[in-house]
């Protein structure tokens, strides 16, 4: 049998940073200053639209900062298996070693 040059290139490599699945890793710091800067935006807007008074204020201004280190809490919670999934405890004795050689 001949080869007629056809030829087998394999498929495209996921870039670095990127899960094979298409998805890529979420940095959990970008995520709560962006959830945090979303609440706050909510709570100027509400206040802005005259929705919320003053006195609202008092206890609408924290909600998106402990909302956001909630949901990080959870974030890191979730991906740090993930993160550390090999882990590497105990001492290791390399003294054997050098004192053989």
């Amino acid at each position: 049998m001949s080869d007629t040059g056809t030829t087998v290139t394999p498929g495209p490599q996921p870039e670095q940073g990127f899960i094979e699945s298409g998805r890529h890793p979420v940095n959990i710091g970008h995520l709560v200053m962006g959830i945090a800067f979303v609440g706050l935006a909510l709570v100027w807007s509400l206040h802005q639209g005259d929705l919320a008074e003053n006195d609202a204020l008092r206890w609408l201004l924290p909600v998106p900062w402990v909302l956001a280190g909630a949901i990080g809490l959870v974030a890191t919670a979730v991906t740090s298996h993930r993160r550390h999934s090999t882990r590497q405890t105990g001492w290791v004795d390399t003294t054997e070693e050098q004192s053989t050689s």
